[in-house]
């Protein structure tokens, strides 16, 4: 699955100042990641598919594919914590031109990780295009174990993995086992140069939307070695990637698209846009990162 390889840009979505889809903003976004994305992931957590209806997400995904700059990878976000639920969606869904599912490992109901195994199993048994496992225990307080990964990775269906568990041994376990055609991705950006160090091949990105050109250097530089060059280009995000969760995902980053002119910077309830106090916290680094 070398189409996964690089950056992904995790993409938000844009709304109107009425919180309806704004495509004029999405078609922008798109052509702004396109300097230094390798795919798009479409409906992820950073897409705020948990408020999007499925009528909207469905519309969504068929925009980026008709409105996509380079005609790069598409990857789609169909996970839920009712196996069921998220297997009848899969077969219910038009994939044509989708290249790989992104699947969130169960939430809130915090299953065992046999559970874990028999609920992706049943998930890439169903889906006609491969499968990307996601870990993120800090949203659904369960981690997907390297040892369940390295089980799951023996799937056929099964190409990759999200992790976003910032568990470095948990990284090191995964690289060391897994097939030799098993791509381990990044799914927090600070970790990105760390997973490509151990043999990760990318990240799923969420400060791609806005910086689309460092991501690339970063990956360039770390496929040809240059590791000191890649954590120089890393460490410019440093200060501006606490805040873009301060106040939820992806409240940071939209506010970001704004002053950049891509986008409204509006959120659905449960989130809110940002504060005043994040805003100008924002601003200030955003000055300082300007001027490098």
């Amino acid at each position: 699955m070398r189409k996964l390889y690089g950056t992904g840009v995790a993409l938000v979505t844009p709304f109107t100042e009425t919180l309806e889809v704004d495509y004029k903003a999405l078609k922008k976004l798109l052509q702004h990641t396109a300097k230094g994305a390798d795919y798009y992931v479409v409906m992820g957590t950073t897409g705020e598919s948990v408020t999007c209806s499925d009528d909207e997400k469905l519309k969504v995904l068929n925009f980026v594919k008709a409105n996509n700059p380079k005609n790069l990878p598409i990857v789609y976000g169909i996970g839920g914590n009712d196996t069921r639920s998220v297997v009848d969606e899969i077969i219910a869904t038009d994939l044509k031109g989708v290249d790989a599912l992104l699947s969130v490992s169960p939430y809130y109901n915090k299953p065992s990780q046999e559970g874990i195994y028999r609920h992706y199993t049943a998930v890439a048994d169903a889906s006609p295009i491969p499968v990307l496992l996601y870990n993120v225990p800090g949203r659904t307080a369960a981690n997907v174990t390297a040892e369940t990964t390295l089980k799951l990775a023996e799937h056929k269906n099964i190409v990759g993995i999200k992790d976003a568990s910032g568990n470095m041994e948990q990284f090191l376990k995964i690289a060391k086992y897994m097939p030799k055609d098993f791509v381990l991705i990044s799914g927090d950006d600070m970790w990105t140069l760390g997973v490509y160090a151990v043999g990760g091949k990318g990240v799923i990105s969420v400060l791609a939307n806005a910086f689309p050109q460092s991501f690339r250097k970063i990956k360039d530089y770390a496929f040809s070695g240059n590791y000191a060059k890649a954590a120089v280009e890393q460490a410019r995000l440093l200060e501006i990637n606490g805040p873009m969760y301060e106040e939820g995902n992806p409240v940071g980053i939209k506010y970001v698209l704004s002053k950049m002119g891509i986008m409204n910077p509006g959120v659905r309830l449960p989130l809110v846009p940002g504060s005043g106090e994040l805003k100008a916290k924002i601003d200030r680094i955003l000055a300082v990162l300007n001027k490098k």
